[in-house]
Order: structure tokens, then sequence, then C-alpha cells
């Protein structure tokens, strides 16, 4: 089933930030959400998510997620939020297997399947080999794993991911958009909001690209990810290269111009 944003405003303190903003996010794909601070990548997966007021229709499938009970809604979508904090004393295993709560009972064991799926969890996210230590002492682009771990340990249609490669060294921004390729090959809704051009780029199937709490594109990668249009949308002149595996952007300079 897809997930559908229909004519969607936000407005916070009474500042408008998004506009009537529509669009669909359907299982197997990957969406790359782009634009400029401030142009509300963020807002827009937090009224998703049920975190701010918002006007409009979000739903999946004929059910309007807005009318549903906080468990119902979890198991239909993960939010892994920008902000990473972890400041509880728990084991990393322990953190993950939070993820399972709303597919259980209250105060029910986690089943053999819960515990399968929290490993699994623990590996694409590659930090199995920390499930024993405290997630608080963990680095912070370890700690940012281990709460996508948690994520994806959810086992939900719909996963929105703020920044995820944010802070992580190349290899693991690498890793985390393969793990997030990975669960849409297996049918599940990915939206990802991401600063690094070339990772969207090369790891997603689809880009919106806002400004101004607007879309102001849509479209494969190869379509829309053009210098002109950086330059439009970043005020950024780019260098665009293409390998084997897709495009390589790489910003050079200022246009002048203010995003």
């Amino acid at each position: 089933m897809r997930l559908d944003i229909g004519n969607l405003d936000v407005s916070l303190s009474g500042r408008p930030v998004l506009h009537g903003l529509s669009m669909a996010l359907s299982p197997g794909e990957v969406v790359g959400l782009l634009g400029p601070n401030g142009a509300g990548k963020s807002t827009l997966m937090r009224a998703i998510a049920g975190l701010v007021e918002a006007r409009g229709d979000i739903r999946f499938g004929g059910d309007d997620l807005a009318a549903l009970s906080p468990a119902a809604r979890a198991r239909i979508l993960a939010y892994l939020p920008q902000t990473r904090i972890v400041g509880w004393r728990l084991a990393v295993r322990d953190l993950v297997a939070l993820g399972r709560i709303p597919w259980r009972r209250f105060g029910a064991p986690p089943t053999a399947e819960d515990e399968a799926i929290v490993e699994r969890a623990l590996i694409l996210m590659d930090v199995a080999h920390l499930a024993e230590r405290p997630a608080s002492e963990l680095s912070g682009g370890e700690q940012a794993r281990v709460l996508a771990a948690r994520a994806v340990a959810q086992s939900t249609p719909c996963l929105i991911a703020d920044e995820p490669a944010s802070g992580l060294d190349p290899a693991h921004q690498m890793m985390m958009m393969q793990a997030l390729r990975r669960l849409a090959g297996e049918g599940r809704a990915i939206l990802v909001s991401l600063h690094d051009l070339t990772l969207a780029a090369r790891w997603c199937d689809r880009v919106v690209m806002l400004r101004d709490g607007r879309i102001a594109a849509e479209g494969r990668p190869e379509a829309v990810m053009d210098a002109a249009r950086l330059a439009e949308i970043y005020g950024v002149t780019a260098h665009v290269a293409r390998d084997e595996g897709g495009l390589i952007l790489a910003p050079t300079g200022l246009t002048g111009a203010a995003p």
C-alpha cells in the first residue's frame, strides 16, 4: 500500500512552513528529500509522524493516519528523527528491542521472532558487535546507527529517516544507504532526507526537492539533479559527473544568490 500526502499545510508558531504539499511514497522505493536548511524537510517528516499539527491528508492505503491510535500508527510508520541523543544507560540490544513494542501486548515477553528481528537490525546497521555495551557510552555515529536499528526493528511498511547519514564516516554513510535500499527491496517504502547530493543521486529511486515549503522539483535523480537546478535551489555551483554507479555531484562554490 502507498503513503499519500495530500495538500499538506503546516504552520509553526504562526509562521507558514509547508504550503499545499502533495506527494506519494510507494512500496519498494527509496525517495530522497532534498533542499536547503529551512526548506521544510524535517517539518514534513514530523507532520507525517504526527508530531506537529497539519492540515491536509496523510493516508496509508485507506487509513487516515491522524485517526489511528499511536500503537496502530507505530505499526505502519517508523520515524528516525534528526536528533540522536541517547540518555538511557541501556544495552544496545535492549534499546533496539524497543522497536518491537508496537507489536507486543503490554507486559508480554519478547518472542523468538522479536529476537530474530532485533538481531537482524543490529547486523544491518553494523552494531551487532556493540550489542551488550551501554548505548549512552557509544560515539555519536555509533548511537546514530543504534537508533536506526531500533527504527528498522519496528518492521513497519513505511520508514522515514531524517538525515540518517549525518555524522557518519563515509563507509557507514554508504552502508546506511545500502541498508535502506535493502529494506526497500523487501517492499518497504522509504523516505530519507539528505544533504549529501551524491548519496541521494546514487541511492535514491526518486528525489523530491523542497524550497520554501513547496516542491521545487521531483523525479529521478538523473532528470532533476543538474547544475542549473542545484544553483536555483541551493545557491551553489556544482561539478556534475557520472561513473558506473551513477551521478557524482560536488558543490564547488556559491552563486551569490541566497537559496
